[in-house]
């Protein structure tokens, strides 16, 4: 037997150059086949360091003499070359985190887009001339990059999730330190290599990987001005906490536990599609997918029954086919917490529709499930799941659908599903959710602010507004009278 050829590391990337990890590297795991298919470096705090120290020589050399307008050359060139590199790139991240190629695809199709935005706003950003105080003064402001940026991302779009952070943060002038999830590092590494070729100067962005030691010394590093991070409320608290005691901003996109809405006026074909579609999409791993649903209890019946039969003819199977409509989770633990959070549900008196368990095939697979007779208290109504899992239960009237919604720790996304024009624009300003739809789920655009409220995280990304995030204002004042004035007197 002819024995196999080990696995290449992937190297990290600092300040220009391929860099081994310095911490012990570790096997990724293809969540379709179970397979080890790369080996990802581990960094250590120490090269967290060093990846700070070249974002920082990077943000006072070269990049900040970049006028505005080659930053926004710089984006565009590599938004090409991430269309270019599309396929590649797109089985890089189905290996990385089972996503079906579907999804990967649409989002590849995206991304280049977001830099493309950003790139045409890298030299709108303009500062204010205030009316003067007094003869002879001149008083205005600057913007000014942040700084260095420090982006913590996440394991279920790590590709969309790197443009979300670099395109505003490199069109306002700032460097990075990129951190994705241990998890599916593979995607980000292989995108990043492209900033190099689009002609980024070295150390404008870099990328360090591991588990959350190299997260906490990137997270408080007194060498980063901001902390950009996507995932979990549990871990985002610790992020923000971090960045908070090295006096860092922060903006934090946290979980989510979506309600959806179906009013008994409801298009109720479409409602069906489009619950099962806010909630199976990307194997549900989302944090704003469509958890929690509450029917008017006149249709629940042929709804309930609706919704089980299409949810149960999902096709489960290999993510780089294009006939699948449910690829497997990313990694086996995450598998067995979607398990362990349907075992709980039974456990509690609810009711399994469909699915609510793994299929025996290899892979890290796991049923897209409908459970009933939940309430609100149940463990299931209440936590985020983050698979392919749904809370379904009735309400009477739209007092009691909102109240319902609302009723979360969680204020990210909610779907409304109903004819009356009158109630959607009533339901947009009730439901307490940074982003609010009617008759359509989970729509997203480089455009539009992505945030949430209560515990589904602090500031937003996406839009023009964001850059906010990303910049500073300086104020200047200017005596161009010539007259020299007694400092009391100012």
């Amino acid at each position: 037997m002819i024995a196999s050829a080990p696995l290449a590391e992937r190297p990290l990337l600092i300040d220009g150059r391929a860099v081994r990890g310095a911490g012990e590297p570790r096997p990724s795991i293809d969540p379709a086949s179970e397979r080890a298919w790369t080996v990802v470096p581990d960094a250590t705090p120490a090269q967290v360091d060093d990846a700070v120290a070249a974002a920082r020589t990077a943000l006072n050399g070269e990049w900040r003499r970049a006028l505005p307008r080659e930053r926004g050359r710089l984006l565009r060139r590599l938004a090409d070359l991430i269309e270019a590199d599309r396929d590649r790139l797109v089985a890089a991240e189905i290996r990385d985190n089972g996503k079906t190629v579907r999804e990967v695809t649409a989002q590849y199709s995206l991304i280049p887009e977001f830099y493309r935005y950003f790139a045409e706003l890298a030299d709108k950003l303009d500062g204010r001339v205030f009316p003067p105080e007094r003869p002879g003064i001149l008083n205005y402001t600057l913007v000014e990059p942040v700084g260095v940026v420090g982006a913590i991302t996440p394991w279920n779009s790590p590709g969309l999730q790197l443009a979300f952070k670099a395109a505003p943060a490199l069109a306002a002038g700032n460097t990075l330190v990129v951190k994705p999830s241990e998890q599916t590092p593979v995607a980000t590494l292989e995108q990043a290599a492209l900033f190099a070729q689009a002609g980024f100067p070295s150390g404008v962005v870099n990328v360090v990987t591991g588990a959350g030691d190299v997260g906490a010394a990137l997270a408080g590093h007194p060498g980063i001005d901001l902390v950009v991070f996507t995932g979990s409320d549990l871990t985002g608290r610790k992020v923000g906490a971090a960045a908070g005691s090295a006096l860092s901003a922060s903006v934090l996109e946290l979980g989510g536990k979506s309600a959806q809405l179906v009013f008994a006026d409801a298009d109720l074909e479409q409602a069906v599609v489009g619950v099962a579609a806010g909630i199976c999409s990307a194997s549900g791993q989302t944090c704003i997918a469509g958890s929690r649903a509450y029917v008017e209890s006149s249709i629940y019946p042929e709804f309930s029954e609706r919704l089980a039969q299409r949810i149960g003819e999902l096709r489960l199977g290999a993510p780089d086919d294009w006939s699948t409509e449910i690829g497997p989770l990313a990694f086996a633990a995450h598998r067995d917490r979607v398990e362990g959070f349907c075992e709980t549900a039974s456990a509690e008196g609810a009711e399994v529709l469909v699915g609510g368990r793994r299929p025996e095939r290899t892979g890290f697979f796991f049923q897209p499930t409908v459970i009933a007779g939940v309430t609100n208290a149940t463990t299931l109504m209440r936590e985020e799941v983050f698979g392919p899992v749904l809370g379904l239960t009735t309400f009477e009237d739209e007092e009691e659908a909102v109240q319902l919604a609302n009723d979360s720790r969680f204020a990210l996304g909610a779907g409304a599903w109903t004819t009356d024009l009158a109630r959607a624009h009533r339901l947009t300003q009730a439901l307490d959710a940074g982003t609010v739809y009617v008759n359509n789920y989970r729509l997203a655009s480089f455009q539009t602010p992505l945030a949430g409220f209560k515990d589904s995280g602090v500031g937003f990304e996406n839009g023009q507004d964001s850059l906010a995030h990303f910049t500073r204002r300086k104020a200047v004042w200017i005596d161009f009278s010539g007259r020299q004035k007694d400092p009391a007197s100012t």
